[in-house]
């Protein structure tokens, strides 16, 4: 047994998210939001946390990170889960972050999300973004969407990730998997291929430049469904972070292939429940008259007047949502101003906390 595993096995009876290792500092693990320490160590020491690290990764992979000082990868324990690492060097010494990702890909009807997402798994074509800040769960409704699309339709679903999380059965569909740096050089190359290798469904695990971003609009301007992620909070600021990446001279023509391609956007803050847990806090945009001349006419302003026109169908600004929330009584005043995008909206709630 490796030394880690014992941490690994920690994090999944602790139903925690992340565990935190450095050089110098006592184990830490993320639960329900929150870090803290585990209780009863003593500090790390850096060649011990290096000796442990090191079991964890086969050769090539240690001898990239002492060179790099950087790295990604996934690793899988069975019976326990799959996990996505990090290392990284730091002040005192080497450092990583493990993030636990279930073997079990939470279905659809489980996971609280709104109603008029699953619609989005019906969808042939089009441009979906699902987006957030880091640890806001976008993998995770991604991967719930996937597997809902893999058990309702015939299809060829091919997923580019680095590292990849979810590993999907074959249902009724057929999933190809690849993991950048292992299968593929880039995101924009794996984009290209899966053009040409007759894929219905892409999933495209971050897009970080303007040609993975291109290749993403292009490929669902083609005909197949895609589904991307970006560390936006609204839809609105998806849609300028997209032509945003691209130089001035060419975002008057994004405008309009993205106005014709984008169907949805998902923006989501996981928020601490009242009694324990987090809940998922959802902004959503889909696709009906008057957003592509949004799009074309740089005119974010109108977003927002869309999403409550379309209020009736299912969409939603992230916070009303925050506000039902509240006034649901899921969330308490504080967590809802610190998640909002108008502060002042949520200011009263949060000083009422503060009393």
């Amino acid at each position: 047994m490796i030394a880690m595993e014992r941490y690994f096995r920690m994090l999944a009876k602790l139903n925690a998210s992340d565990l935190h290792l450095a050089a110098g500092r006592v184990a830490s693990y993320r639960a329900s939001g929150k870090v803290q320490e585990v209780e009863g160590e003593a500090p790390l020491e850096d060649a011990t946390l290096r000796e442990m690290l090191a079991e964890v990764v086969d050769k090539k992979d240690w001898n990239a990170f002492s060179h790099e000082h950087d790295l990604d990868f996934a690793y899988q324990l069975e019976g326990v889960g799959r996990f996505r690492g990090n290392y990284y060097e730091q002040g005192n010494g080497v450092g990583c972050v493990f993030r636990l990702i279930p073997e079990e890909i939470i279905p659809y009807e489980k996971l609280g999300l709104p109603d008029i997402v699953s619609t989005l798994s019906d969808l042939d074509s089009g441009l979906v973004l699902v987006t957030g800040p880091t640890g806001s769960g976008k993998s995770t409704t991604l991967a719930s969407i996937v597997d809902l699309i893999n058990r309702k339709h015939a299809r060829h679903i091919v997923t580019i990730e680095d590292p990849v999380e979810f590993v999907h059965q074959n249902k009724k569909s057929v999933l190809s998997h690849r993991e950048v740096g292992k299968h593929t050089d880039s995101f924009a190359s794996a984009l290209k291929a899966a053009i040409r290798e007759d894929a219905d469904v892409v999933l495209v695990g971050e897009m970080r430049d303007h040609e993975t971003i291109s290749l993403a609009i292009e490929a669902a301007g083609m005909g197949i469904l895609v589904f991307g992620t970006l560390h936006t909070s609204s839809a609105a600021k998806t849609i300028d972070r997209i032509i945003d990446a691209f130089p001035a001279d060419q975002q008057d023509q994004v405008r309009g292939t993205l106005s014709e391609s984008l169907y949805a956007v998902v923006a989501q803050v996981l928020c601490r429940r009242i009694g324990g847990g987090r809940i998922g806090i959802h902004e959503i945009l889909i696709r009906e008259k008057g957003l592509a001349g949004a799009i074309r006419e740089a005119a974010p302003g109108s977003i927002a007047s869309i999403i409550g026109a379309g209020r009736g169908r299912g969409m939603q600004t992230l916070d009303d949502a925050l506000g039902d929330a509240l006034k649901a009584g899921h969330i308490e005043g504080r967590e809802a101003y610190m998640k909002a995008n108008d502060k002042k909206r949520f200011q009263e709630f949060a000083e009422a906390d503060s009393d």
